[in-house]
């Protein structure tokens, strides 16, 4: 049973190894694009419950999606302008919204 608790402890840090802090930004900042992360989800949730047959809340929900996720992605975008974060072609950021922290993430 020890063995198991050890791999377990070796397969998180190894995951924990591919997280590297590549900046922060200001309370303020970390506030909008939470803000947006989960206006972002709470849409997400709302499309799978919502029936299509209703076209026009339909078709103000998919509007309100595009243009949430298109505010998601300009921040992430003005942010790693501004800041200037290490990036990779395969890696993404994700943010602490505890600390304000960046990390870049790498599979």
């Amino acid at each position: 049973m020890r063995k198991l608790g050890n791999r377990l402890l070796t397969i998180i840090q190894q995951t924990d190894d591919m997280k590297k802090k590549v900046g922060q930004v200001s309370l303020d900042e970390c506030a909008e694009i939470q803000r947006l992360f989960e206006r972002r989800n709470g849409l997400q949730e709302l499309s799978r419950i919502l029936a299509a047959d209703n076209a026009e809340l339909y078709e103000r929900l998919v509007r309100d999606m595009g243009r949430t996720q298109t505010q998601f992605q300009q921040w992430w975008d003005s942010m790693a302008r501004k800041y200037q974060w290490e990036s990779t072609p395969d890696g993404n950021w994700e943010i602490n919204f505890d600390t304000c922290e960046i990390f870049l993430v790498v599979p």
